[in-house]
């Protein structure tokens, strides 16, 4: 085995290819391509880079011209230059301490400084192909798509829930890609011991969470939402009475919130005096921060301030949001904001955030949702009711 295939296994190339093209607004040449591959990677060989870039053109590569490549597949990958701050261009939407951008966040975080972010918490598209143009319109339009429309129960208006198990190897190898990306440019904007909170679904979390750990980030676990939602359970399609005792797939009643960090530096104590990172803040001195959060369903009261289709309750984000700064210093980002709510959160604990919303749409309901959300009067949780109605 040569040297260079010990330090970089098969896929490690052609995933440090796919980034660099991932990243550039144009095709590259190739010596373009293998001067920016070693600053990923470290040394590697050029018959690599070329191995790789022939073996996986046409399924990942194209040839834009003789020696030139570009990545075959952008979809929600491709990197625009960064996007006026708002639909004006007068700058970021601002309330108290949380600052709401209009951009795309690989663009806005190519651009942010390294060692400037304390903590991320972000509900991101969890398939991808969910949040594609196509299936947003199709969505707001009542037509469904890759969103199930569930029927109403007990009287109830059910909030729509998108099938992740109709995503292509495809859809999933992209999914993979997008957050490797994305962990890749986030990891030098961390400063050391950062917290790293993703929002995912039980069915794609391992793609997620193998991603970031490739990218670099430290897992640390998993935060547990614990919520009845309305996915699985159901019987045989077109054949319930024949199989009237049979569910398809587990009633799903929580939802994995993957936890990660950015490696520290040196101690923990060592960390927390430099960087003011490296734990969770305790909910109270007695009581150490768990990673399982008992939750209800987002209230209709909430849905109706910000009228997303995955909007999470304040009552469990205030808890989440508060806990990622441990002493209670730095600036929280959210690289998927939606409708603002983890920006509403960290605004009700008396953290600086910053929000990236690429949708016009939703950064516009965002701004008219987070100074009503960061105002609500949230009421403990009652454990007895937490598995009692549909989730978000």
């Amino acid at each position: 085995m040569s040297n260079d295939t010990a330090r970089n296994p098969p896929g490690r190339v052609r995933d440090a290819i796919f980034e660099v093209l991932s990243l550039s607004p144009h095709a590259l040449a190739v010596k373009e391509i293998e001067v920016r591959v070693r600053q990923v990677l470290g040394p590697t060989a050029a018959s690599s880079v070329r191995s790789y870039l022939r073996l996986n053109t046409p399924s990942h590569f194209r040839r834009a011209k003789r020696g030139c490549y570009a990545v075959q597949r952008q979809l929600s990958l491709e990197l625009p230059s960064l996007l006026p701050a708002a639909p004006n261009g007068s700058g970021p939407f601002r309330f108290g301490k949380a600052e709401l951008y209009q951009a795309d966040c690989f663009a806005w975080l190519r651009q942010r400084a390294d060692n400037s972010i304390h903590a991320v918490v972000t509900d991101p598209p969890y398939g991808l192909h969910e949040y594609s143009a196509e299936q947003q319109e199709k969505l707001r339009a009542g037509k469904g798509g890759v969103w199930r429309i569930p029927p109403s129960f007990d009287g109830h208006l059910r909030s729509p829930l998108p099938r992740f198990t109709t995503l292509t190897e495809s859809q999933r190898r992209e999914l993979r890609e997008f957050f490797l990306l994305w962990g890749r440019l986030l990891l030098p904007k961390l400063v050391p011991g950062a917290n790293v909170i993703v929002a995912s679904n039980p069915l794609l979390s391992f793609i997620v969470a193998a991603a970031l750990a490739d990218a670099g980030l430290e897992r640390r676990g998993e935060v547990i939402r614990l919520v009845m939602t309305m996915r699985g359970g159901d019987r045989p399609k077109a054949a319930h009475e024949e199989f009237s005792e049979v569910s398809v797939m587990p009633r799903s009643m929580w939802e994995p919130w993957l936890a990660f960090r950015k490696p520290i530096e040196g101690r923990v104590q060592d960390n927390l005096r430099k960087w003011k990172t490296g734990g969770f803040r305790r909910p109270s001195p007695e009581k150490p921060f768990g990673d399982v959060i008992v939750s209800n369903p987002t209230r209709p009261s909430e849905r109706e301030l910000a009228p997303h289709p995955s909007l999470k309750p304040q009552a469990f984000l205030r808890q989440l949001v508060r806990a990622v700064l441990p002493l209670g210093e730095g600036v929280v980002v959210d690289t998927f904001a939606g409708a603002g709510s983890t920006l509403a959160a960290a605004e009700s604990a008396g953290y600086a955030s910053i929000g990236i919303e690429k949708d016009q749409s939703y950064y516009e309901l965002a701004c008219r949702a987070i100074p009503s959300l960061a105002k609500l009067r949230v009421a403990p949780i009652k454990v007895d009711k937490a598995n009692s109605r549909e989730a978000s």
